[in-house]
């Protein structure tokens, strides 16, 4: 069975979730020596609170965990002021896109695939990110784990992809940074791409990802 469809992950993989607080840094001097160490425990605590609260059952949207991850992180470093609070988050809603997001995503929608978002983030969030980036018109479907209120890697989320685009999952290939997401992936039947910016080693995990791949770039090869 060919893929016919290319989802992605959003957040890591389309958009640099670093950028928010490297662009604060530029005219923010209390950031100028931290930012990115400000930006990892950002994305590490919002992470961790996705699964505490997928584990717990206790759910709140992506909006309010990056608020709260936002919080202890600012907290971490010593930061309290509402004003830079206030813009590192309006940066998230519009992160940069990886330099090679927009040509990718171009060459596989001329080829012919269907292509999508499957997201932590908030219908909001992904249309602001899409929008600020210049993808949104390249997308065909934009999922966000609201439908079923429970954060990936739980297998309901990857559900949703064939419920939107009735691709099969051996027909889908899923494109992640994140090494667990693709495991949760690869457990639901996807076929799947690790893009491996950092060259990390691959996580101890039963799944392990079909392709591994430095960026974005890589992906219509693999096709072809």
């Amino acid at each position: 069975m060919s893929v016919t469809t290319f989802v992605f992950d959003a957040y890591g993989t389309l958009f640099d979730v670093a950028s928010a607080a490297r662009r604060a840094a530029s005219d923010s001097p209390a950031l100028a020596g931290v930012w990115p160490q400000l930006a990892e425990t950002w994305r590490r605590k919002q992470l961790e609170y996705t699964w505490l609260r997928a584990i717990t059952g206790a759910h709140a949207d992506f909006a309010a965990v990056t608020a709260d991850s936002l919080d202890w992180a600012m907290e971490s470093q010593g930061l309290r002021d509402a004003t830079l609070r206030s813009r590192l988050l309006a940066l998230y809603d519009a992160l940069d896109a990886y330099p090679e997001v927009r040509e990718t995503l171009t060459r596989l929608r001329s080829s012919g695939f269907r292509l999508a978002i499957l997201s932590n983030g908030t219908p909001a969030m992904l249309e602001r990110a899409t929008h600020a980036a210049g993808i949104d018109g390249l997308l065909h479907d934009i999922l966000s784990v609201e439908e079923v209120r429970i954060y990936k890697p739980h297998a309901s989320v990857y559900g949703l992809v064939e419920r939107r685009t009735g691709a099969r999952p051996q027909q889908v290939m899923f494109v992640s940074s994140n090494g667990w997401d693709v495991a949760g992936a690869a457990r639901f039947g996807f076929r799947t791409a690790w893009v491996n910016r950092a060259g990390l080693p691959r996580d101890r995990l039963p799944q392990r990802p079909l392709h591994e791949i430095p960026d974005l770039s890589h992906l219509p090869r693999l096709i072809s």
